[in-house]
């Protein structure tokens, strides 16, 4: 039997429906579970259950007053705050060279920095952990400041100089005929318009941060300087033999929900910086 135009649509709509549908399961069932794990306590823990018995809010009173998640959560929104400010303003700088100073082997350039970011952490560790020793930053947060920026500054450079490159040149030269210094075209003209690629590139090199565990577990050995992923990866039971999940759960869901926020705070910013920075030009 053959099925008209409007069962057909109908078809399409329902499919699309069901395939978004389960991928929002997949991804979203995962902080779900941690979210119920983190409100048991005791056996509850083993047992397999989809719903919550009850809100029992010990493990996230223990994690962050006990184990010290909360410390580690200024010291990771310290180091993603100073990661993203460095990233964008040296960024916006090289992307306006990049992107509307003619030099030879620009095109060179910008491959080569788009290969950088491709190499893996362990690739680099050894060097980068004897400039770091070598600039005195060892065990300090100064030291995941500069680790997090070398890395982040090879994609944030890329989509902030493909981005400019769509910006029309008369609004430069406009700028440059009454009278502009080159600081102020970049701050002043470029930076409105880029608002959007700001916040996506911004947003991502503050989620690399924020998740970062090789260099944070490499470069600081103190307790009161450990990022949420290290501090996460170091609580201990009562014993040797013995994890507390329930309190691992908790502090999890305390470092997921900011990134959350942010990206549904973004949402449309990120898409309109994605889509206008990373396709034209």
């Amino acid at each position: 039997m053959k099925l008209s135009r409007h069962q057909q649509r109908m078809g399409h709509k329902a499919l699309i429906f069901s395939g978004a549908a389960l991928a929002s399961i997949l991804c979203l069932f995962p902080f779900y579970y941690a979210i119920v794990t983190s409100l048991r306590e005791g056996k509850d823990l083993f047992r397999i259950s989809y719903l919550p018995d009850g809100l029992n809010w010990g493990n996230y009173l223990n994690a962050l007053m006990e184990s010290g998640i909360a410390r580690s959560l200024l010291n990771s929104i310290t180091v993603a705050t100073l990661t993203v400010g460095l990233c964008l303003l040296v960024s916006i700088t090289a992307a306006f060279a990049l992107a509307r100073i003619r030099f030879r082997g620009r095109k060179y350039l910008l491959f080569t920095i788009l290969c950088v970011s491709m190499f893996p952490q362990v690739a680099v560790l050894s060097g980068m952990f004897e400039l770091v020793r070598f600039m005195g930053l060892y065990d300090s947060l100064g030291a995941l400041v500069l680790s997090y920026t070398t890395f982040s500054l090879p994609f944030t450079v890329w989509v902030l100089t493909t981005f400019m490159r769509a910006i029309p040149v008369e609004l430069e030269e406009a700028a440059i005929v009454d009278g502009a210094s080159t600081w102020t075209i970049i701050t002043r003209v470029f930076a409105p318009i880029m608002g959007p690629s700001l916040v996506t590139t911004g947003l991502l090199a503050f989620i690399g941060a924020w998740n970062e565990f090789m260099f944070a577990l490499t470069f600081v050995i103190s307790s009161g300087k450990r990022t949420v992923p290290v501090a996460i990866g170091m609580l201990q039971g009562a014993s040797q033999y013995e994890l507390p999940w329930g309190t691992i759960m908790a502090a999890s869901v305390i470092v997921t929900l900011p990134i959350v926020g942010l990206v549904l705070l973004f949402q449309r910013r990120i898409v309109s910086g994605l889509t206008n920075g990373a396709v034209k030009g």
